[in-house]
């Protein structure tokens, strides 16, 4: 299920939170409509929108079956959440990323399909349920940002040396990453980029606590949910299931010596203490995988100072409007497309994953073969997208190395990107007023 889906099935649950929230006020001592919980910079967040958090992770908790920890402690956990996306976006506002209209009218229309339901249906749907649709609108663009601001500022900025993937494929790494599969649990205890070795001994005695409360068998979900400072904190903390190579390495060096169910002995890195829990373990197929590739081709219109992105965007909606009325795909390619494929009819024969820019893939990837995407914006300008067909094929040398750099890649793309979290939310001005009342 994407991110996307998961905030959907969060939204629907949102609505019997509120309501019952708004009936037990009703009934007791007046509250104040609003006021401000904390300073970022030189925004605010209110108090209405600390609830509504509120209540979006009290409804995923319930589902999960964990155990509510205390409403203060959840309560600080989520200011912290709306602090940190609201660090994130005003990061995205400063650089100049946003996403556009058309971007999140395509991710709509996606979470509405994953739904089976059309547009109409589905907004239909969310205000039964007493969900704004301009509001849901709105959180689900700030979601996307945010994957574009850790796509920008963490993944494009991972360097892999020929020298990790020469290692990698000449050690054990290869095959026992892909023969086994780890469901792993964390909690992170962050340490601000400058701690104090006071403020570093303080942090290590809670986290202490916390790793003897987990051995103990306390519910692992309600200690992160309480305590981890990571973006899956609210979550459980859960990794989900991955191969032992796509784990950090400070979590792979562990879990390998746990049984299913065991606590790893706390961990330390740059970004602070980590809590490990080894959720299970499952038999894979060794050896690299084989991959999915695509069969694809597309129409291009570049975006520069002779064409604006209004004329190229009103330009493609033209021809995917003549595709839909039974136009050859192919020759309007030949005709229109502003691509080195425009000959071939715009055939960009079979692709690996990674091979194109991530907009472009993620598009590629929500269609079924035959399908024709609406026009998708990349840093090229608009694509309109056909899959023609997939198949799984066993990876070449050229493509062992490919998935040799993805590994690595993943491996450390937590730990960067907490780091990067780390930085920017101690660059950021943040003031905390949640017992001001």
């Amino acid at each position: 299920m994407t991110s996307l889906l998961r905030i959907v099935l969060l939204f629907f649950c949102l609505s019997a939170v509120a309501s019952a929230q708004t009936a037990r006020r009703a009934n007791s001592e007046p509250v104040p409509v609003d006021r401000i919980v904390a300073v970022v910079n030189d925004e605010v967040i209110t108090l209405h929108e600390l609830r509504s958090g509120l209540g979006v992770a009290i409804s995923q908790l319930r589902r999960q079956g964990t155990p509510l920890p205390p409403r203060d402690v959840l309560e600080r956990q989520m200011l912290e959440r709306l602090i940190m996306d609201k660090v994130q976006l005003q990061h995205a506002r400063d650089i100049g990323l946003r996403i556009d209209d058309v971007q999140l009218d395509q991710a709509l229309q996606r979470i509405a399909a994953g739904n089976k339901m059309t547009m109409a249906q589905f907004r239909e749907a969310l205000q039964k349920d007493g969900v704004a649709f301009d509001k849901f609108r709105e959180d689900i663009r700030n979601e996307m940002t945010i994957a574009r601001v850790r796509e920008r500022e963490v993944e494009s900025k991972i360097a892999i040396s020929e020298g990790e993937i020469e290692n990698y494929l000449s050690g054990e790494s290869a095959k026992a990453g892909a023969s086994e599969e780890y469901e792993v649990a964390h909690i992170l205890l962050r340490a601000p980029e400058s701690a104090s070795p006071e403020q570093i001994s303080g942090l290590k005695a809670k986290a202490d606590q916390v790793l003897d409360r987990a051995v103990k068998g306390e519910n692992f979900s309600q200690l992160a949910a309480a305590y981890s400072d990571a973006p899956d904190g609210l979550q459980g903390g859960s990794l989900g299931m991955r191969p032992l190579d796509r784990l950090p390495t400070i979590f792979s060096e562990v879990v390998v010596k746990l049984k299913p169910g065991e606590v790893a002995p706390l961990l330390r890195s740059p970004n602070g203490f980590h809590i490990v829990k080894l959720v299970a373990k499952r038999g894979g197929g060794g050896g690299l995988p084989a991959v999915q590739q695509t069969h694809v081709r597309h129409i291009l219109i570049k975006v520069n100072e002779i064409v604006s992105e209004s004329e190229a965007l009103h330009k493609m909606e033209g021809l995917y409007d003549r595709i839909r009325h039974g136009e050859k795909f192919a020759e309007l390619a030949r005709s229109h497309s502003q691509d080195g494929s425009a000959t071939k009819g715009g055939d960009l024969g079979w692709i690996y994953p990674g091979d194109t820019v991530p907009e472009f893939e993620r598009a590629m990837n929500d269609l079924k073969p035959g399908e024709v995407s609406r026009p998708v914006k990349s840093p090229f300008g608009y694509h309109l997208i056909e899959v023609l067909e997939r198949r799984v094929q066993d990876v070449s040398a050229d493509r062992q190395k490919a998935a040799a750099r993805q590994a690595l890649r993943e491996r450390k793309l937590d730990e960067a990107y907490q780091d990067w979290l780390r930085q920017a939310r101690d660059r950021a001005y943040v003031e905390v007023r949640l017992e001001d009342r």
